[in-house]
């Protein structure tokens, strides 16, 4: 069992370890989307980039970083992933809409 910590939202949800964050973000009703995003996103695919999180604390718990987020993220903290490409597998902390 994992839990993700949402920051912005001071609000805590339990998953099951290897969850998908940017399934269980929307699942639990924490917005994750800024104004475009909720008009335009791929649906989870790592193709718009929208879905874009700050791992706070716990970044060793989650999957490593995709190619599609490394070449998104080149020149973005290390601290930044897409919620679609990252699986929970620990305790972690989130800010959404970094």
């Amino acid at each position: 069992m994992a839990n993700i910590y949402f920051v912005n939202e001071e609000k805590e949800v339990f998953v099951a370890d290897g969850a998908n964050l940017r399934l269980k973000t929307i699942e639990n009703g924490v917005d994750l989307y800024k104004f475009v995003g909720k008009m335009m996103n791929c649906g989870g695919y790592g193709q718009c980039g929208t879905c874009i999180v700050e791992i706070v604390s716990g970044m060793e718990n989650l999957s490593p970083r995709t190619p599609v987020e490394q070449r998104k993220f080149r020149k973005k903290p290390e601290t930044y992933r897409l919620a679609c490409q990252t699986q929970v597998n620990g305790p972690v902390s989130v800010k959404t809409k970094p």
